[in-house]
């Protein structure tokens, strides 16, 4: 019996070259996207997070509010712990974390009527947002503004 050879056709050995190369190219495509929508994803965290500490801030003294926006911020972390985490951007996340369980300190001490401790957290909040951005800018990767 004579051997059949593995290529069936003179061209399938350059059909696999480019199919490989079509994937190699989707795999590179695909992780800026996949970075980008977690920057989305961050984004959204970070500018409600903000936001309601800006706005209970103004209504401190409004102790259901508080709470409302303390379950908030609890879902907040909660979301964005479990979220996935590209590896271009891995660096980053820690600071997404500890931003958003700065924010939601603040908001527990809003329920409990602890004016200092309250700016104490949105303060620290703050900071590690600029944290957060200049290591996303170290990475070659900037956070959306909304």
């Amino acid at each position: 019996m004579r051997q059949q050879r593995a290529c069936l056709t003179p061209g399938t050995d350059r059909r696999v070259f480019l199919m490989s190369l079509g994937a190699a190219a989707a795999a590179l495509v695909t992780s800026p996207a996949w970075a980008g929508s977690y920057l989305d994803r961050a984004a959204l965290l970070v500018t409600q997070a903000s936001a309601d500490a800006d706005y209970l801030r103004s209504r401190f003294s409004d102790r259901e509010l508080a709470r409302v926006v303390h379950r908030l911020a609890i879902a907040r972390v909660k979301a964005a712990g479990t979220m996935q985490v590209p590896k271009e951007v891995a660096q980053a996340h820690p600071h997404l974390l500890l931003l958003l369980e700065n924010f939601e300190r603040a908001a527990d001490a809003a329920v409990l009527g602890q004016e200092a401790r309250f700016f104490t957290y949105v303060q620290r909040a703050r900071e590690e947002l600029s944290v957060f951005r200049g290591v996303l800018k170290q990475l070659g990767w900037t956070l959306p503004s909304y």
